[in-house]
């Protein structure tokens, strides 16, 4: 059976699918993690807050809003189906997947956003093994792209999307495991600096859980800065960030216009950050010299917000003392 008959055939036993996905999540993926993903792919509201999410106006600047994004596999009446991947390390193959409505039917209508009617972030649980991709649909909606894993373990798979029936952006994610020898990486240390193939970039300023805050990457070679960072899908460099713990999702560009094909600039790229909670965040960069993309990976709290004054209480006037019975004004016995 070829791909798009395999995703064509999901829809009867949907439900089946969701329970039979989540349960084998957690044999790898922390429990609390899913947990939540198991109560969105049921349908049930949850009110933890997730990672920021991106809004996107038509000047091309983007901002961000606190609410839970990108650890469901269905919101607004769309639904990304089961992925079809290679199911172990080294299987050379092909990750496809459909983004249906409620009734089944393949979405084939998409806006671009950034240069592209869908962007793909894979990720292993542990926040390693990042990458930024672009499939292709076919004209029966079918989205696929040439596969290989690396490293085996529980992925989450991000669809970052706008349709064309609502014109607002969403990500929609599912877990795929990949069986071979499990080794997660070891816990993440604090970093703001990362270099990759001679090209130092660093993050300065603070990731705050108290309100809005820029982060400014700098990219330097051989401690000179480089000023010849080129567009990539309509920006000088993408920053997608997760939250700790459950993979929420952030994927923000930077402030300012749109460039000009053809134009670069650099080194400095500045982006607008809110964390919704405070807590460890995973950030990756994507940015393009010589016509090369190059990942760097960063890792950075956000503090929590401070605890909010109380107002100093009002002084209170000591009522006057009466004179004693008994004495008069002059200050003499009678």
């Amino acid at each position: 059976m070829n791909a798009p008959q395999r995703l064509g055939a999901y829809g009867a036993g949907l439900a089946v699918l969701f329970v039979a996905a989540f349960a084998v999540a957690g044999a790898v993926v922390p429990q609390s993690a899913v947990g939540t993903w198991s109560a969105a792919a049921q349908g049930e509201k949850h009110e933890e807050p997730g990672a920021m999410e991106e809004t996107m106006d038509t000047s091309g600047t983007a901002g961000a809003t606190t609410s839970a994004h990108g650890l469901a596999l269905e919101q607004d009446g769309l639904l990304l189906s089961p992925v079809s991947a290679p199911g172990e390390v080294g299987e050379a193959g092909t990750l496809s997947f459909l983004i249906t409505a409620a009734d089944g039917v393949a979405v084939t209508d998409f806006e671009t956003a950034h240069d592209k009617k869908l962007h793909l972030i894979v990720v292993r649980a542990d926040g390693s093994q990042f990458r930024h991709v672009h499939p292709t649909m076919s004209a029966d909606g079918v989205w696929s792209i040439p596969w290989t894993w690396d490293e085996a373990g529980t992925y989450r798979v991000f669809t970052d999307f706008v349709p064309g029936s609502t014109g607002e952006n969403l990500t929609l994610s599912r877990t795929v495991d990949v069986a071979g020898p499990f080794s997660p990486e070891p816990a993440t240390e604090v970093t703001a600096s990362d270099t990759v193939d001679g090209y130092t970039a660093t993050l300065t300023g603070d990731l705050s859980a108290n309100g809005s805050s820029v982060l400014t990457a700098t990219v330097t070679k051989d401690g000179e800065p480089v000023t010849t960072l080129e567009p990539y899908f309509g920006a000088y460099g993408h920053l997608v960030a997760l939250r700790g713990g459950d993979l929420a999702y952030l994927h923000v560009h930077p402030e300012g216009d749109e460039p000009a094909p053809g134009s670069t600039s650099g080194p400095d790229v500045e982006f607008m950050t809110e964390a919704p909670t405070p807590g460890r965040y995973l950030l990756y960069l994507d940015f393009q010299v010589g016509g090369k993309v190059r990942t760097a990976e960063f890792v950075l709290d956000a503090g929590a917000a401070p605890a909010a004054e109380e107002p100093a209480a009002e002084p209170t006037e000591e009522p006057a003392e009466e004179p004693a019975a008994g004495h008069g004004g002059s200050g003499h016995d009678h």
